[in-house]
């Protein structure tokens, strides 16, 4: 019995040296395993803040390209009105809105005139602007100075 017992007595020791060798080292890689997973879970929660961050800029830029959409169907409404404005100052240039400066208690006074329609005084004027694109002049019913006589005035 002794010899069994000396045999699991060095077998005990050998096991406990083992251990003892061995503990620290088992120790190490449940440490590294453990700050390795603080690691990934830092990880993704930095990941999520930029996912976070990202998404919101996404909803930023969204907003701003429709707010730029808008800008930009504001300045072609801009551009028409000045396009209209322009229009009307080329009619007002060439005489073709005359009416339109008139006020109806000022007709009398301005009777005779280019600008009181149906009594209309004979003004020499450059007629290349009422002409047609085949050069000849255009039918009355297509002329813009002149209203048909049924016309009520306005």
């Amino acid at each position: 019995m002794s010899t069994v017992l000396i045999i699991v007595i060095a077998v005990v020791v050998v096991a406990a040296i083992a251990l003892l060798l061995l503990l620290p080292r088992l120790r190490d890689r449940a440490r590294i395993r453990e700050r390795e997973r603080e690691l990934d879970r830092r990880r993704e929660q930095v990941a999520q803040g930029h996912r976070d961050e990202a998404s919101g800029r996404e909803r930023q830029a969204a907003v701003a390209e429709q707010r730029a959409r808008v800008a930009e169907q504001e300045a072609q409404r801009e551009r028409a009105e000045a396009r209209v404005q322009e229009e009307k100052a080329k009619l007002h240039e060439e005489g073709l809105a005359d009416h339109e400066l008139i006020a109806p208690n000022e007709r009398e006074e301005f009777s005779g005139t280019a600008a009181v329609e149906g009594e209309r005084a004979e003004v020499p004027r450059d007629r290349d602007s009422v002409t047609s694109t085949a050069g000849g002049p255009r039918p009355s019913s297509e002329r813009r100075d002149e209203e048909p006589e049924d016309a009520e005035p306005r």
